[in-house]
């Protein structure tokens, strides 16, 4: 099959493309803030998370009175209370809501970092620079569990940083090397 069969193949992925080299032009410049401005960075991730858990505590609680009767709704309301809860002890005390956030960084840097060399060993072309970030990602969630709780406050932000820096340009070079095909 060509790329002129059916004419919207090759648009497509110049559409694509444009999009991947848009996100890691993005994440190029969220890293090099967050790196800049660490405490600002964890503080707004911790902000950001005590708020989502706020919203959607408060969309639980409201869903489980419409649930009334139904095997669900004690556990949602439940789980309503939870998040709101915990999401307004995170706005209270975001110093405290970042050491959490420290937490959960560092298994999200994990798991990413095990899916990226995963599927980095599927693949020839930019399967090294998964690899390779996903080595990095795995280096920074242990980097991030062993300085907890003295660096709570700034290690976030450069972690966020350094991983959104080099997710932005291993997009980027994905991007640009794959443009002309």
């Amino acid at each position: 099959m060509s790329d002129t069969t059916f004419g919207s193949s090759t648009t497509s992925a110049r559409v694509g493309t444009g999009w991947l080299l848009a996100y890691g032009l993005l994440s190029i410049a969220v890293g090099i803030t967050a790196f800049l401005w660490p405490v600002s960075a964890t503080l707004t991730a911790t902000l950001l998370a005590g708020s989502f858990l706020i919203a959607t505590g408060a969309i639980a609680v409201v869903a489980s009175f419409g649930l009334r009767g139904h095997h669900f709704s004690a556990y949602t309301l439940l789980s309503g209370i939870l998040s709101l809860a915990i999401g307004a002890w995170i706005i209270v005390e975001p110093a405290s809501g970042a050491v959490s956030l420290t937490l959960l960084i560092a298994i999200w840097l994990t798991v990413r970092g095990v899916i990226e060399i995963a599927i980095g060993t599927r693949f020839r072309r930019f399967g090294i620079s998964l690899i390779l970030l996903g080595i990095l990602n795995i280096v920074l969630a242990v980097w991030i569990i062993w300085g907890i709780p003295f660096t709570a406050l700034t290690l976030p932000g450069y972690v966020l940083g350094i991983s959104f820096l080099f997710s932005g340009i291993t997009a980027t070079l994905q991007a640009i090397g794959t443009r002309g095909r």
